[in-house]
């Protein structure tokens, strides 16, 4: 069992113990909270389905209606105008082939998310070793391989998440930072909530949301009533 600090033991200690509604676990996250910096608030759901199985991954995207509190940098690969179409939409960095041999010669990785054109995706595919592991692979059940990179790119930057079941059935996200009004935590958790909730797999039986907890980067975590929630979505 880990260890915790005297803060943490404390803070714990504060922390209610039965389910709460979204807008009274976002209030106890925020109380119990004593690290010297913007912590992340973020969001961890347990789900009822089996992971091994092809048919019930559950993963999709949603853009948070008061994004994350960080803007990510973005890296288009793409050709011709497409290039200029990704700059002009704040892309931090785009280019060709010339930025699959960066990363596959420098071992380049100075960006947080990844978009691809259909046609590069070849190419693109030489990196899977490298941007797999890492969650930042493209890939079209996203919208991050496509030619519109204009509004891909836009979309990433107002504050996109992706989301994907782990191997424990386990789904961890980002909600936003510490210093985001509690309404506009609340707004971004039912948001993202009601994107995991859509992208429940048909093969999925039973209960769908076994546990949901909602914790800041340093705090302890609180227990969210699933029930409560999908009522008030």
């Amino acid at each position: 069992m880990p260890r915790h600090g005297k803060k943490y033991t404390a803070a714990r200690q504060g922390v209610p113990q039965a389910p709460q509604a979204i807008e009274g676990a976002i209030r106890a996250v925020r109380g119990a909270a004593f690290a010297k910096f913007d912590e992340t608030v973020e969001l961890h759901m347990r789900l009822g389905v089996n992971p091994k199985h092809a048919d019930q991954m559950v993963r999709g995207t949603v853009v948070l209606p008061h994004g994350t509190g960080k803007s990510k940098r973005v890296l288009v690969i793409a050709g011709g105008e497409k290039v200029k179409e990704a700059e002009a939409a704040g892309a931090d960095y785009a280019g060709g082939n010339e930025m699959v041999k960066k990363i596959q010669e420098e071992n380049w990785l100075e960006f947080e998310a990844v978009i691809a054109t259909p046609d590069m995706m070849r190419e693109v595919g030489k990196l899977g070793k490298v941007l797999g592991p890492r969650g930042l692979m493209p890939n079209p059940k996203t919208g991050s391989v496509t030619f519109d990179v204009a509004q891909a790119v836009r979309e990433v930057k107002a504050g996109k998440v992706e989301f994907r079941v782990d191997k424990t059935a386990i789904i961890h996200v980002p909600l936003g930072k510490l210093s985001f009004a509690d309404a506009q935590l609340v707004d971004n958790a039912k948001a993202m909530i009601h994107a995991i909730l859509r992208a429940k797999p048909p093969t999925a039986k039973g209960k769908y949301m076994l546990s949901i907890y909602v914790a800041s980067t340093m705090g302890p975590s609180v227990s969210v009533d699933p029930v409560a929630v999908e009522a008030a979505i």
